[in-house]
C-alpha cells in the first residue's frame, strides 16, 4: 500500500484545526469543477462548429481532387480515366472545366465561375440533396440546362426558371486582343433549370453546365481539363489514392477532403486551442486557492509531520502526502466539472438551451452545435492534473521543512 497516498486521503477526510481551511478547500475543488466544465463545453462547441462547417463543405468536396502542378489545365486521355474507374476503391472519376466567366440575365451582369461537368459528376457530388428550386436532371446527353448557385441567383435576380436564358461570356484564347477588335469574347446562352445552395461563396456562385459546352467556349482539346473528381469507398480510400498516383504521373497535384480545406482546418484549430488557453488561466487563477489550501493544511499537520519525522519517515514521504493531496483535490473537482460538463452538452444536444441570435434567419441552426471527443477530455485531464502538480510543490517543500522536533510537542 502507498503510505503518502494513505495518509494523503486521511488528511483529506480529517478534522482541521480552523474551519478556513475547509472553505478554502472547498472554493478550490469547486473552482477546479467550473474550470473542468468550462474546458470541456469550449472544446466542444469548437468540436460542434468544425462539425458543422465540414458537413457543408463536404457535400461539394470530391473525396480526391486531381489538378495541375502549374498552368490551368491536366491533360489526360479516355484511356486512362477508364483505367482509374477500374481501381478497387474508386466508384466514380469526373472530368470537369472551371473558369471565371461573365453571366448575363435580362441585363443584369455578374461576375461567377462556370463548371463544366458531365454525367458522372452528380455521381461523385450529390447536388440533388443541395437543390432548392426546380427539378434535378443529369447530365449524360448535351443539354444547355444549368445548375445555378444561390449567390448567382440572387445578384442575377432569377426568379423565374426556365424562362429566360443566361448569357455567358468568355474571352477568346486564340485571338489578340487590340482596339479594333470586334467581339474578343465568345458567348453562349444556357437556360437555368435548378438552384442549389451549399452555403459558401465561392460554390454558391457557381454556374454548372454541361461539359462541352465550356471546352467550346474555351477552345480545349478533347483531353484537357481544369481537374479531375474521384469518389472512393471510404475503406479502401488510401491503397486507391495510391494507385491513381502510379497512373497519372507528370503535371498533376492530388488533394484529399483535409487538403482541399487544409486552411480552414488550421484555423479553425488555432481558434480552437486560443480559447482552450485562455480559459485554462481561469484554472491557474484557482491554483492559488488550492496552494493555499495546502499551504494552511501543512501548519495544520505541522504536529503530525514533527512525529512522522521522529518516527524515520523520509523527506520524500512527507513531499509525497501533500502532493497527493493536490492530486486528489485536482481529481475531485475534475470529476465534478467532467460530469457537469457531460450533463450540460447532452441537455444541449437534445433541447438547445442555449439558443443563437437568430431573429434575422441568417443562421441554418438554431441552437449552439457541440460535440464531445475523447481526445478533449485527455487534454483537459494532463492540464488540471499539470496545473495540481505545480500548485502542490511549494506546500510539499514546506512540509519537507518542518524539523522532526516541535516547539508545539
Amino acid at each position: 500500500m502507498n503510505l503518502s497516498l494513505f495518509f494523503a486521503r486521511r488528511y483529506l477526510k480529517s478534522k482541521k484545526s480552523t474551519q478556513a481551511i475547509n472553505v478554502i478547500t472547498s472554493i478550490s475543488v469547486v473552482g477546479i469543477a467550473l474550470g473542468t466544465m468550462a474546458l470541456i463545453v469550449i472544446l466542444s462547441v469548437f468540436n460542434g462548429f468544425e462539425d458543422l462547417l465540414e458537413k457543408m463543405m463536404g457535400s461539394f468536396k470530391p473525396d480526391l481532387y486531381i489538378s495541375p502542378k502549374t498552368g490551368k489545365t491536366i491533360e489526360i486521355n479516355k484511356k486512362d480515366i477508364l483505367q482509374i474507374e477500374s481501381i478497387a476503391g474508386v466508384i466514380s472519376v469526373a472530368p470537369i472545366i472551371e473558369e471565371v466567366a461573365l453571366f448575363e440575365h435580362e441585363g443584369i451582369q455578374n461576375i461567377g465561375l462556370i463548371k463544366g461537368v458531365d454525367a458522372h459528376f452528380l455521381d461523385v457530388i450529390p447536388l440533388d440533396s443541395s437543390l432548392n428550386r426546380g427539378n434535378y436532371f443529369s447530365f449524360g446527353n448535351y443539354t444547355n440546362k444549368a445548375f445555378v448557385g444561390a449567390t448567382l441567383e440572387h445578384t442575377l435576380q432569377i426568379r423565374t426558371l426556365n424562362a429566360k436564358p443566361i448569357k455567358i461570356y468568355l474571352p477568346k484564347r486564340k485571338m489578340k486582343l487590340s482596339i479594333t477588335s470586334s467581339q474578343p469574347f465568345n458567348q453562349f446562352e444556357v437556360i437555368p433549370s435548378a438552384t442549389y445552395t451549399v452555403r459558401q461563396v465561392d460554390f454558391d456562385n457557381t454556374l454548372i453546365v454541361h461539359l462541352k459546352i465550356v471546352k467550346d467556349l474555351l477552345q480545349l482539346k478533347d483531353n484537357q481539363y481544369s481537374a479531375l473528381v474521384v469518389k472512393l469507398d471510404p475503406d479502401k480510400s488510401e491503397s486507391a489514392s495510391l494507385a491513381i498516383k502510379k497512373i497519372l504521373k507528370g503535371n498533376f497535384q492530388f488533394k484529399n477532403r483535409y487538403q482541399q480545406d487544409e486552411d480552414f482546418y488550421k484555423i479553425t484549430n488555432m481558434e480552437k486551442w486560443i480559447g482552450f488557453l485562455i480559459f485554462s488561466l481561469t484554472l491557474v487563477m484557482v491554483a492559488f486557492n488550492m496552494l493555499a489550501a495546502l499551504w494552511m493544511l501543512v501548519l495544520d499537520k505541522k504536529r503530525d509531520i514533527s512525529h512522522l519525522k521522529a518516527m524515520g519517515a523520509p523527506n520524500q514521504l512527507i513531499r509525497n502526502i501533500f502532493l497527493y493531496e493536490g492530486f486528489l483535490l485536482s481529481a475531485i473537482g475534475m470529476s465534478i466539472g467532467f460530469i457537469l460538463a457531460i450533463v450540460l452538452i447532452l441537455l444541449q444536444q437534445h433541447y438547445g438551451l442555449i439558443q443563437l441570435d437568430n431573429s434575422g434567419g441568417s443562421f441554418i441552426i438554431n441552437a449552439y452545435p457541440v460535440s464531445m471527443r475523447l481526445f478533449d477530455f485527455i487534454v483537459v485531464t494532463i492540464t488540471v492534473f499539470i496545473i495540481g502538480a505545480l500548485a502542490s510543490l511549494l506546500p510539499a517543500y514546506r512540509a519537507v521543512q518542518i524539523s522532526s522536533i516541535s516547539r508545539d510537542a
